[in-house]
């Protein structure tokens, strides 16, 4: 096994198209996201007999809580090849503990891709990695898959979502507008602003979504669109188009006309937005772990949650993020990422 760094955006790019389990977080235009945010990074091609196997876009994070190595939704492993998934993680592990220990990180974490199951759960495992004390990204996400006709996606909704986006359809308030244009981040801050205030989450900078803007719209894989009620818009969300998926990926919504169904449209017009563009998935990104009672209410995106399931579609959970402890470090930065977690209420 063999790992060499890929320069070439063409074959990162294409070995991707030929793989199942993917997200946008592994594409090309991340890791140009990356750079532009000032992160170094490294893209790794795992080679097995000279055949390319696999991929792990790892970037350097540096915080105040402490330097890591980080892999997000990765590695990403071709199907149906004769080396196993324990072999490519052994031989990445390998080489990411020189580059660690050359970097200054205390620890790599893995934000696997792999569907969470035993097998995957103890390869992991057996390689000495721990739990993170806290996900980077989504581990639990809803799919649609938006192959079928609009009318036979309708159809597979939830009543009351069908109803809705019949509803909005009908008023003459309601008008959906989409964008490429970088300057209408203008437009979605406040929305976003406003709903990170009512749900208290912290929001990513001006800057950060600026630069994931830049990176994507290279390649026309990025854009905004605009819910409005009577000349205000009150619903606003960034979607990421990549290699025939479609992602749900930042959001937010005025609370004043919570009861005028935008959003609902907003996402339906987005839906027929992926399939025009030849999607065949929609990712509606995170969702709420499939918790029982109370404690299922009580989780900060179980409205959210909700909302995305009524489109139809199944949940998919990935393994864990997963730490390999490099240096003592490591445990300042478990303190810190457990006490997050904890106030966070996930």
């Amino acid at each position: 096994m063999e790992i060499k760094e890929i320069n070439e955006k063409e074959v990162w790019e294409n070995f991707l198209g030929a793989c199942r389990e993917k997200t946008f977080l592994h594409s090309w235009g991340w890791g140009e996201f990356q750079i532009l945010q000032g992160n170094k990074i490294w893209r790794f091609g795992i080679y097995s007999n000279q055949n390319l196997v696999g991929v792990a876009l790892t970037s350097k994070v540096i915080a105040k809580r402490g330097t890591f190595l980080f892999i997000p939704h990765g590695p990403v492993v071709r199907e149906k090849i004769e080396a196993s998934k324990y072999q490519i993680l052994d031989a990445l592990l390998k080489k990411l503990k020189k580059i660690a220990i050359k970097e200054r990180a205390s620890f790599i974490r893995i934000s696997p891709i792999w569907e969470r199951n035993e097998i995957n759960n103890k390869t992991f495992q057996s390689l000495d990695f721990r739990l993170s004390p806290i996900h980077m990204h989504a581990e639990v996400t809803w799919e649609l898959d938006i192959k079928p006709s609009e009318e036979q996606l309708l159809a597979g909704m939830r009543k009351t979502t069908r109803y809705l986006i019949k509803q909005a359809q009908k008023n003459k308030d309601i008008q959906i507008i989409k964008s490429n244009n970088i300057r209408d981040l203008e437009k979605f801050l406040p929305v976003y602003i406003n709903t990170a205030k009512r749900h208290h989450f912290t929001i990513f900078s001006e800057d950060y979504l600026k630069d994931q803007f830049a990176a994507f719209s290279i390649d026309k894989q990025i854009q905004f669109f605009f819910g409005k009620y009577k000349g205000e818009i009150v619903s606003a969300a960034i979607f990421v188009f990549w290699q025939n998926m479609a992602f749900y990926h930042h959001s937010g919504s005025l609370s004043k006309y919570s009861k005028i169904p935008v959003s609902y449209l907003l996402q339906w017009e987005a839906i027929k937005e992926a399939k025009k563009r030849g999607c065949k998935i929609y990712n509606f990104w995170g969702i709420a772990p499939n918790e029982k009672g109370a404690k299922k209410k009580k989780h900060p995106w179980a409205g959210l949650s909700l909302f995305k399931m009524g489109f139809g579609g199944c949940r998919r959970e990935l393994v864990k993020a997963q730490d390999f402890v490099i240096s003592f470090g490591y445990w300042f930065n478990y303190i810190i990422e457990r006490v997050r977690k904890i106030k966070r209420g996930l």
